[in-house]
């Protein structure tokens, strides 16, 4: 159950809002949903939870809690203690006095339909179930061996503004345009005693978007990500929310196994038995059914710029290539990615015309047009250049034609910000001219494209701001070229990259620099020559073929 976090408890500085106007905010987790998790993080009646600490951060009406209680009452029966022994066993918290009330009646209900006397019952609900605000609770009052639950689904920006700040102060993971789930983790994780796990039924929208950037590093830097279970399909909850689920277990230890699961629409709560079963049984390496497949990796991915998203099996592929393979963008090779010239006022700075100013003064460019055939075709395109071969403006007295050109264009170059900024520099371009890019081999990919699509310019040309580049000292073009053609490569960029509509990928500097690549100097000589003579045919079936045998894979899972 998530609760939304509008209501005042913890801080009565700060403004209340009335419950009606966050009904919204709250789902209803399913029951097998419930029992997956707890089974997953091992919290099970064979053990004596009454000694154990779990916490539940927003507990709602109840879901978790009704599951909860009855296997701590089944451990008190199996450990021949009485339930007031549980009394310190469980905390949960709500900020509604409504949902509190309802919590409190679940675990009520529960231990006395299992035969505990009625006041013990009422005594011990009403220890577990508090009013308050989890974001916002002394640090002390956090232990916990367990935090489990369905933290809320309100972005940070639909929080009253005070109460926002505060969380933000609190919660320093919660940056740009999160959500409160964000919050909820951090805390959560802090709270974790040695060994200790979190499972949380919540979006996994932070494993790959900006907002989540500090979560990742947060979880890379001190905690194990065990599991990630995949669930967008899955009915989890009682009402239909799109909220991209997952269960996500991480717990308070370094870096071990980690598991990459996802589910289809067959899975329910017959499948969940299934899985759990295999997860914690730790024999085999992978599993794929009609309603979920999963995959165990030696670790997590370590980079906490982004996580990738695919299916399980090529998850473990990619996190065995990070392993054993360096990265595209590497110091040793010289290779370097990077994004074309963004001059912050085309209609001025490109022309066709190669009369228009001086000779030296204009520099021929590649355009994403130019590239679309796989061969380089140059369409006429040149760049008005304001820079010297060293980096510096060019004097206009020293180039009378320039000069006039600009002055025509002066009213729209002055109005750039770059210019406003700068009012003595207002005729340059928002990035500079890198004389020697121009000259080196280079290879260049169109920013929005369905498939990975480098493409060789020899030398001669420089690219626009819609086109990325790579260069390399060590690499031969064509060869490397070959290898980015294949599927391999693209998986990184697919399992990184933002999908447009149509299943588009961004072929974007931060997406090619995911990718792994092995020394040049240890490709045979049968797979340069194969890689370069696929990348000249645009042939990516022999392509992949070449690049399986140089990563040392037998295939590339969908």
């Amino acid at each position: 159950m998530a609760t939304p976090l509008f209501v005042d408890t913890a801080l009565h500085t700060l403004p209340s809002v009335p419950e009606e106007a966050v009904e919204h905010g709250e789902v209803f987790t399913r029951r097998w949903v419930v029992d997956l998790v707890l089974d997953l993080v091992g919290y099970t009646s064979d053990k004596a939870l009454c000694d154990l600490k779990l916490v539940e951060p927003a507990c709602g009406s109840g879901a978790f809690l009704g599951a909860v209680t009855s296997r701590i009452s089944a451990s008190c029966r199996e450990q021949n203690r009485p339930i007031g022994d549980a009394s310190g066993a469980v905390r949960a918290l709500d900020l509604l006095e409504r949902n509190v009330r309802r919590s409190r009646e679940v675990v009520e209900k529960h231990l006395v339909d299992d035969g505990w006397n009625p006041a013990d019952a009422q005594q011990v609900a009403a220890t577990w179930v508090e009013q308050g605000d989890y974001l916002l609770q002394p640090e002390a009052a956090q232990h916990a061996d367990y935090v489990v639950g369905n933290p809320p689904y309100i972005r940070l920006e639909d929080v009253p503004a005070d109460r926002m700040t505060v969380y933000r102060r609190a919660c320093p993971t919660m940056g740009g345009r999160a959500d409160i789930y964000v919050g909820f983790f951090e805390v959560a994780l802090r709270s974790l005693g040695p060994g200790g796990q979190l499972g949380f039924i919540c979006a996994d929208r932070w494993m790959r978007n900006q907002y989540g950037r500090r979560l990742r590093q947060l979880v890379t830097k001190s905690f194990s990500m065990d599991l990630a279970l995949v669930m967008h399909d899955v009915n989890a909850f009682d009402d239909q929310v799109s909220a991209y689920p997952a269960i996500t277990l991480i717990s308070n230890r370094g870096q071990g196994t980690a598991v990459a699961a996802d589910t289809t629409r067959a899975f329910g709560a017959p499948q969940a038995t299934d899985f759990a079963r295999w997860y914690t049984s730790d024999r085999t390496k992978s599993v794929a059914t009609e309603a979920f497949q999963a995959a165990r990796m030696p670790h997590w991915f370590p980079d906490e710029d982004s996580w990738p998203s695919a299916s399980p099996a090529r998850l473990t592929v990619l996190e065995e290539l990070t392993e054993r393979f360096q990265l595209l963008e590497n110091d040793g090779t010289g290779t370097r990615v990077g994004i074309g010239i963004a001059t912050g006022a085309d209609k001025v700075f490109l022309t066709n015309d190669d009369k228009l100013i001086e000779d030296d003064r204009l520099l021929p460019m590649a355009m994403v047009r130019d590239t679309t055939s796989g061969a380089l075709n140059w369409n006429g395109t040149y760049l008005v250049n304001p820079w010297t071969a060293s980096g510096d403006l060019v004097d206009l007295a020293a180039y009378p034609r320039l000069a006039k050109y600009l002055d025509e264009h002066g009213a729209a170059l002055r109005k750039r910000y770059v210019a406003v900024k700068q009012p003595h520099r207002w005729y340059k371009t928002i990035d500079k001219v890198d004389s020697a890019l121009a000259r080196r081999p280079k290879l260049l990919f169109p920013d929005m494209k369905l498939t990975i699509h480098p493409v060789l310019d020899e030398g001669g040309l420089y690219p626009h701001h819609n086109l990325y580049f790579i260069v390399s000292d060590v690499w031969d073009m064509r060869v490397l070229g070959g290898l980015l053609l294949s599927k391999v490569a693209e998986a990184f960029v697919e399992a990184y990259a933002v999908k447009m509509r149509g299943g588009t990928l961004r072929f974007q500097a931060q997406y090619l620099r995911k990718i792994r690549v092995p020394d040049p100097a240890a490709i045979s000589e049968r797979d340069r020559g194969a890689l370069a003579a696929a990348f000249d045919k645009r042939d990516v079936r022999a392509a992949t073929e070449a690049a399986l045998r140089v990563y040392g894979l037998a295939e590339l899972p969908d």
